[in-house]
């Protein structure tokens, strides 16, 4: 029997972290911390589209707002006593239950965290009681990040803190896609996958203490939401030129990023546009760059839309006579939403899988 490597690291990914609060949300909380744009708020848009309108849904900013905007204690001259005003924010009125995510929950003030122990621990904000079945969680930034995170030591107590990891090359990758980003940044990101490396992967344990201290810092760099920021300027960087378009870019990724993006960049000639492949996939050049063969791939994973186009690419890709690339397309196609129905009935895939030429890629 194969023993399971235990996770006693706990990073977890961003579905893995989803799971947890499908299964487990309702009877505890989950604090989610990770490096700085890593996708840790997208756990909220998932939830609201998997649980829908059975739910109310609450997005709060802990580093921009004030305790008294949710809630406040005024005096009833009838009885003489104070009385519970809650926020509409949290929606009182209404009976359902709540899907509430505290975004950036370290950089809260001292006040509102410790107000929001309770609301963590107990589903409870002031005296007002969330309903039973409410999901609440939270997410920051390590405390290494130097972003301002100061966590009190009780309210840390009262959740389940784990790592949320940066995605893989090919998680990101299938992310965009679905995402609708351009093809030439998901070329860059594939042949350059240092830009989705952590900084974790180059710090030193203090004092046998697990403390990480990154070894780099700056404003600018490589993050899954400042590369995702970067499409705008490169879809329409005909409109805005050259020059505005690389001090955008490197505003975005910084200035090393931003060059080697470029070189991708300047590659566009030389694909060959998917419709054109579809036409003619026996014929049609095969470019020699590798970054143009991506694009092309990632153009045909956009523009597909029947069986007949899909067995015609996978014509034209089987004469790349790359199984990297093939598999790279082949995986692509299948975490696609609109593609993957498809390719999972397409003839060419299945007889090219029956060949043995599949790379799993990691």
């Amino acid at each position: 029997m194969k023993r399971e490597t235990l996770n006693f690291n706990n990073a977890i990914s961003i579905p893995e972290a989803f799971k947890l609060l499908l299964v487990n949300g309702k009877s505890k909380t989950y604090y989610f911390q990770g490096e700085p744009g890593i996708g840790k708020s997208t756990l909220y848009k998932m939830l609201v589209e998997a649980l829908g309108d059975a739910y109310d849904h609450v997005y709060l900013d802990w580093s921009c707002i004030d305790y008294g905007e949710l809630g406040l204690r005024a005096p009833n001259r009838d009885t003489g006593e104070l009385e519970v005003y809650i926020s509409s924010l949290l929606k009182p009125k209404s009976n359902k239950p709540k899907l509430i995510m505290i975004d950036e929950y370290d950089k809260g003030d001292k006040m509102l965290q410790k107000l929001g122990a309770r609301l963590t621990l107990d589903k409870v904000w002031m005296d007002y009681v969330l309903h039973p079945d409410s999901i609440v969680f939270a997410t920051g930034n390590l405390a290494t990040d130097g972003v301002g995170n100061a966590l009190l030591a009780h309210a840390s107590n009262r959740v389940t803190t784990l790592n949320i990891r940066k995605p893989t090359v090919d998680e990101w990758l299938v992310w965009a896609t679905n995402a609708g980003l351009s093809m030439e940044l998901r070329a860059f990101v594939k042949m350059t996958p240092s830009v989705m490396a952590s900084y974790l992967d180059g710090i030193t344990p203090q004092d046998n203490e697990h403390v990480f201290i990154p070894v780099h810092r700056t404003k600018q760099f490589c993050s899954p939401r400042s590369l995702a920021n970067c499409d705008p300027d490169i879809v329409n960087r005909g409109r805005l030129g050259h020059s505005l378009t690389m001090a955008a870019l490197a505003g975005s990724i910084g200035v090393p990023s931003a060059k080697q993006l470029a070189a991708v960049l300047a590659l566009k000639d030389e694909v060959v546009l998917a419709e054109d492949v579809i036409k003619d996939p026996d014929n049609v050049r095969v470019p020699e760059k590798q970054a143009a063969l991506f694009m092309m791939m990632f153009n045909a994973i956009d523009v597909i839309q029947t069986q007949d186009d899909l067995s015609k690419f996978m014509k034209f890709m089987r004469r790349t006579k790359s199984e990297e690339l093939q598999s790279v397309f082949f995986t692509m196609a299948m975490g696609s939403k609109r593609l993957s129905p498809i390719a999972s009935k397409n003839a060419e895939i299945s007889k090219w899988l029956q060949d043995g030429n599949y790379q799993l890629l990691t």
